[in-house]
């Protein structure tokens, strides 16, 4: 049985109990971070504690210390002998009404490790008939409100793909549920800016810094001519898409691929 830490302490996990009256249980009001654990380390904390607080902001929840949270990650990772294994941090509103009002509880903060599933070399991704809300309040946040993605997922899965990639509500290219997406054609590599509402991805923002990725927006038609494309997310890192709507990318994996997850890997414990 895993260990996991809850609001100040290492709970056995399967004696761990949340309040059916909690927040993010009701309505979705919380905020995660998923990190990957190499060789013992979580990877890239501080990006992920700060993009955490900027999540806590956009909803109005009070973020756990950075400390505490340091604190509990590395607990977690040495209660349960974690190597290569996955980390989450969830932050909720906490005991709340019945409703959408927030309670005066106090959020609920949770750490938990698993299991590091791999990723195929390539992923084939369907475009989904419904759009980001690039103007929305929980545009860009990474928030436990997830319906959205599962619905979007579930329609990718029942054609055959691993990921479902949206558009924005003016027909740009956005994101994926759990990934960010880039472009590669005419040697340019390409991603969509934050202003299209998708997430300020980690694996995003250090592709950006050791490549020459620069942010544009795109329409999501760019999609079905690029030289190659790829996602990236804390578990995927760098993985080339194969097909979209079915259609063959002509370079799975391309150079520009093949280059920035070079550079990505390099950063990774030896």
């Amino acid at each position: 049985m895993s260990t996991i830490w809850l609001d100040g302490r290492l709970v056995p996990a399967g004696e761990a109990r949340i309040s059916p009256f909690d927040h993010g249980l009701l309505t979705g009001d919380g905020v995660f971070e998923t990190l990957v654990v190499y060789d013992g380390t979580p990877f890239a904390v501080r990006r992920h504690l700060e993009r955490l607080a900027v999540s806590c902001k956009g909803l109005g929840l009070e973020p756990p210390a950075d400390d505490v949270v340091r604190s509990a990650m590395a607990a977690v990772v040495e209660a349960n002998g974690l190597t290569s294994a996955r980390l989450r941090v969830t932050v909720t509103g906490g005991d709340s009404p019945l409703g959408s009002e927030r309670g005066a509880a106090g959020p609920t903060v949770v750490v938990a490790g698993g299991a590091l599933a791999g990723w195929p070399p390539t992923a084939d991704v369907v475009v989904v008939p419904w759009v980001r809300n690039e103007k929305g309040a929980l545009s860009g946040l990474k928030t436990t409100s997830y319906g959205e993605n599962v619905v979007a997922l579930a329609h990718a899965k029942e054609r055959g793909a691993s990921e479902a990639i949206f558009a924005n509500t003016v027909g740009q290219l956005c994101e994926g549920t759990g990934s960010n997406v880039f472009v590669g054609i005419g040697g340019r590599l390409l991603t969509p800016p934050l202003s299209s509402g998708c997430l300020a991805g980690v694996t995003r923002e250090i592709v950006l810094e050791c490549t020459a990725a620069i942010e544009e927006a795109l329409p999501y038609e760019i999609l079905f001519g690029a030289d190659e494309l790829f996602l990236t997310s804390s578990t995927r890192e760098v993985q080339a898409v194969a097909q979209v709507d079915g259609h063959p990318v002509a370079q799975a994996p391309g150079p520009l691929t093949r280059a920035a997850a070079a550079a990505f890997r390099a950063l990774l414990p030896a």
